[in-house]
């Protein structure tokens, strides 16, 4: 009999790729063994008890082996045998738990008119469904009133409208059976506080009661200063005794506890348990603690990662009737995220061990960190040996550089280098955390680069032109061949920051556009073409543009191969994973990275085994959108010799098939057949396929995802390492930075964009601001 293992996954969060599928993030997982004979109900049973809900609120879904675009639910026998028989030989099934609470009407606030009326059918409920009997008698208007409108059910009024029936002469015992006594009014509020803080009304009971220590006897007190509704203060608190009054002046509630001789009990010395005062923890949380709002939250954190301050304060509003401010929350959240995750600072000494550990179980890897002179934290760098042996077989010699700011406790960047695919999709190839940016970080970064892709010649990097990384590039790979492609965004933002005139927002777009479009000519006319357009604008932006150095950045001079690519943000999909963890210590963060790159690359790989077609989906549509313009050409043989062919359409272009080469460019440009060249290739009988670069084929693309990522070791080390090859102690401290007050920002700062429109003032003509604000004299 088939056996799976059903990974059951609550309290996380669905979100859409940019491809439309859905991905799971955060929550908590257990496993359940199922098979073909299990059945639905004693599988929604033990997930209910496992997870501690409601039976009957719980939802169960999974996907379909290959579409993650649509959940499928659960809800019968047959239902979850399929599941079982749609996922074949698979091992294990994901599976997620998704809890619908109803939630009841709230009536208390509607208007008494309607609060106190209903219709004859839910009379005819409440009345043990006695039939109502209509007089035979009655006029037809009188009978309508009564199956169709309402009527009030009040303590005084039976009446639906005195001016047309009285409802006691044609209802026969309605009142009987409805008791239509009004309901008590009840502080639910009180209920719900009562309830939650019922167990701790007792935690202290008087002289005599023993405690561990003192932190048990403090959070003890304070449980029971809010379970009894007052507030208390301290006149003595150290580690041997603790003496506590009420907060109120002249009540004499009181108590003092101290240590027992010469043991770590703490024991309760004298109590005045007499309240005078009406307490005043009802309107405060000066009793709700950091570490008690963080052992209330604990467990609903755990299921619910995204759980909001917000929320929070409402919450225990609601449950324990302590009202908090935003930070008292915030705090009391930040340590139970410490509490569930582990220490940021415990996370920065285990650094040593979880590097050997990415290198042991991923033989082939790279992980390396450095710390500063005072063992506090400086850089890390890792890259996995799928990343690499992928990067080496499979993908274009193509690196965009790039990094995205942490908002972790002690903050810090992240250093990344990602590549192309054969299907123009981001692969991970290294990534590094480090204190700051910084020439020297970035140097340090390329450094462990180039010892992780060894042997790799003629590489072009995509990345900012900024003098640091520039040098740094240059100086590292020197004996490489490589070349250093300026990234056109930031170019752009520059050249915009630079411009001294009054320019309008329309303006500056058209220099960018301009700019973009000198870029991509192919050819050193059209690069002419586009700067002199350039130029009729402005003088001091076309200096500036052929001050920038071309060749690092235009199609027309650059002597590398870029594939067509401008720009270095290629790798935001690989950013946004670092933005969902950044909040988590070091090493989880690390780890949360490591399980993207392994999902990314079994879910690829395992998507590729299915293509059928030479080239990659992307490129195959790329070619036929080409093979298309064949038609309207016209070829002549200029050189039988040479290989070398005249086409003719829209412009004259000379296709050379020996060399690869077309006079348009293209060609060389993307590593794939302009139509000029498929013409050429088609008239000979050959197929366009082999003349395509060997990257964008079926075959590269699964070399890519050939290697897989292995799972770390969980096993906790001590902070304190000890090398092999000395006897000296490896401590990592965490860095000396810290997170700002306030909220981080969401954003990322970017470049004005074309399409945002600035401020232009209608009287000035100048940018910047308005007519309002306007300080020019007219």
């Amino acid at each position: 009999m088939k056996k799976v293992i059903a990974i059951c996954q609550l309290g996380g969060t669905f979100k859409t790729l940019s491809d439309g599928s859905l991905s799971y993030y955060g929550g908590d997982a257990h496993a359940i063994d199922i098979d073909e004979n299990s059945t639905y109900n004693d599988f929604k049973m033990e997930v209910s008890e496992m997870f501690n809900c409601i039976y009957s609120n719980v939802s169960i879904k999974y996907f379909l082996p290959g579409n993650r675009k649509t959940l499928i639910t659960i809800s019968n026998d047959k239902d979850l045998q399929r599941m079982i028989k749609f996922h074949g030989n698979c091992s294990s099934i994901d599976v997620y738990i998704i809890i619908e609470e109803g939630v009841a009407p709230d009536v208390s606030n509607m208007p008494v008119s309607r609060s106190s009326r209903t219709t004859l059918s839910e009379v005819g409920i409440l009345a043990d469904a006695t039939p109502c009997v209509l007089d035979n008698d009655m006029d037809e208007i009188s009978q309508r009133v009564l199956l169709d409108s309402t009527f009030d059910v009040s303590n005084d009024i039976t009446i639906v409208d005195e001016h047309i029936v009285n409802v006691d002469e044609h209802i026969v015992n309605v009142d009987e059976h409805i008791d239509l006594t009004p309901l008590p009014l009840h502080n639910f509020s009180d209920e719900k506080h009562s309830k939650a803080t019922e167990q701790w009304q007792n935690n202290i009971t008087g002289v005599g009661q023993r405690f561990n220590s003192v932190t048990d006897f403090r959070d003890a007190l304070r449980k029971y200063a809010i379970a009894n509704r007052f507030a208390f203060k301290y006149k003595k608190n150290d580690s041997h005794r603790v003496t506590v009054k009420c907060k109120t002046e002249g009540c004499p509630w009181r108590i003092h506890a101290s240590r027992l001789s010469t043991t770590q009990l703490i024991c309760i010395k004298k109590m005045n348990p007499n309240h005078t005062c009406e307490g005043s923890v009802l309107t405060t949380g000066h009793q709700a603690t950091r570490s008690w709002v963080a052992g209330v939250i604990k467990e609903k954190l755990k299921v619910s990662p995204n759980y909001k301050p917000k929320d929070i304060v409402i919450d225990i509003k609601e449950q324990y009737g302590v009202e908090l401010n935003y930070f008292q929350a915030w705090r009391g959240k930040e340590i139970a995220k410490e509490q569930l995750q582990g220490s940021y600072k415990d996370a920065y000494g285990q650094l040593p061990f979880f590097c050997d550990q990415i290198m042991e179980t991923n033989p082939g890897s790279l992980a390396t960190f450095t710390t500063k002179d005072d063992s506090s934290f400086h850089r890390l760098f890792v890259s996995f040996n799928a990343s690499i042996c992928g990067f080496k077989r499979g993908c274009r010699p193509l690196l965009f550089l790039g990094s995205v700011p942490l908002k972790s406790k002690y903050q810090g960047t992240l250093l990344a280098a990602t590549a192309p695919d054969g299907d123009d999709d981001v692969f991970p190839v290294a990534f590094a955390v480090v204190d700051t940016i910084t020439d020297d970080n970035w140097l340090w970064f390329l450094q462990q680069l180039k010892a992780a892709l060894t042997n790799c010649h003629g590489l072009t990097f995509v990345a900012d032109r900024e003098n640091g990384l520039k040098e740094s590039i240059s100086n590292v790979f020197r004996d490489q061949n490589v070349y250093h492609a300026f990234c056109l965004r930031f170019l752009s933002e520059q050249l915009i920051r630079d411009l001294k005139g009054q320019f309008s927002h329309e303006v500056k777009r058209l220099i960018v556009d301009d700019l973009y479009a000198a870029a991509c000519a192919p050819r050193t006319e059209g690069f002419q073409k586009c700067i002199e357009s350039i130029k009729s604008i402005s003088i001091e932006a076309y200096n500036w543009v052929i001050n920038s150095e071309p060749v690092h950045w235009a199609n027309a001079f650059f002597p590398g191969a870029r594939y067509n690519h401008i720009t270095s943000n290629f790798g935001e999909m690989f950013y946004s994973w670092v933005s969902e963890a950044h909040d988590l210590p070091i090493t989880q963060m690390v780890d949360t990275v490591r399980g993207k790159i392994m999902e990314l690359i079994y879910t690829r790989r395992e998507a590729s085994n299915l293509w059928l077609t030479k080239l990659t989906p992307f490129r195959e549509e790329r070619l036929d959108k080409e093979s298309i313009k064949v038609c309207a050409l016209q070829i002549f043989n200029s050189d039988p010799i040479g290989n070398k062919y005249e086409v003719h359409g829209d412009s004259i272009e000379v296709v050379d098939i020996t060399n690869y080469d077309c006079s348009c460019k293209e060609w060389q440009l993307t590593g794939m057949p302009c139509c000029h060249a498929i013409a050429v290739i088609g008239c000979l009988g050959r197929d366009p396929h082999d003349y395509c670069a060997r990257y964008f084929t079926s075959e590269s693309y699964r070399l890519t995802y050939s290697e897989s990522v292995k799972a770390i070791s969980s096993e906790d080390k001590a902070v304190a390492v000890r090398k092999e090859d000395c006897q000296a102690i490896v401590t990592v401290t965490p860095p000396p930075t810290r997170r700002p007050p306030g909220r981080p920002p969401s954003k990322k700062v970017g470049m004005v964009d074309g399409n945002r429109r600035q401020l232009q003032c209608s009287r000035c003509k100048c940018t910047g601001h308005n007519k309002s604000t306007c300080k020019e004299i007219i």
